[in-house]
């Protein structure tokens, strides 16, 4: 597992996150996915508890915050 918000401004990249889960109010400025097409319509406003459950290979968010869940 890994946190990421805004005051880490750099891109996730090279990630392999399976469940991503925004505990407050989020916007994705970007989203890549492994095996899936129009992942680009998840750049938008989240609400408060949200998930995503998909092969997140990137993300970046202009606010809020992201906890990123790992296969191990």
């Amino acid at each position: 597992m890994s946190t990421f918000d805004t005051d880490n401004t750099a891109a996730q990249t090279g990630k392999n996150y399976f469940c991503v889960h925004f505990p407050v109010e989020s916007v994705i400025a970007s989203i890549a996915a492994d095996g899936a097409t129009g992942e680009t319509a998840l750049q938008t406003t989240l609400p408060a508890g949200s998930t995503i459950f998909l092969n997140i290979t990137a993300i970046t968010l202009t606010s809020g915050i992201g906890i990123g869940y790992r296969d191990i």
